[in-house]
């Protein structure tokens, strides 16, 4: 099952494939890219949807993306995104979510950098 009804009559996905599907081209290729490089830094983070949004677990909240009219958002945690600011200067962030575009993408390193820390955080939380 990809998707369900809501009492609203909206169709709320179940799956990343799913909340992906309607987006425009350009947002959908965007996010998966995004979801490409996330599993390929996180490979052991399961996928969910969480709060009707496509999240990655692993010991915990690891990192979550979404579509808006606007933009897109990658969650990453405001303790993270706080140690990486200066690698965030050409985009828009707030506590602890980053802003982008499909036509300015965040950059796979950061992506990558960013999730390595998550990780730490989740770990370190672990012991």
């Amino acid at each position: 099952m990809a998707a369900k009804r809501s009492a609203s009559r909206r169709t709320v996905a179940t799956d990343i494939n799913a909340y992906l599907t309607p987006l425009p081209r350009a947002t959908r290729s965007a996010l998966s890219r995004l979801r490409r490089i996330i599993r390929q830094a996180a490979p052991q983070a399961t996928e969910v949807i969480s709060y009707q949004i496509p999240t990655f677990k692993l010991n915990g909240f690891l990192v979550a993306f979404a579509a808006f009219p606007r933009h897109c958002s990658l969650f990453v945690g405001k303790g993270v995104l706080k140690a990486h600011a200066r690698h965030l200067r050409a985009f828009d962030w707030s506590a602890a979510t980053i802003h982008f575009t499909p036509e300015k993408p965040l950059p796979e390193t950061l992506v990558r950098r960013l999730v390595r820390a998550r990780i730490a955080e989740n770990e370190k939380r672990q012991r």
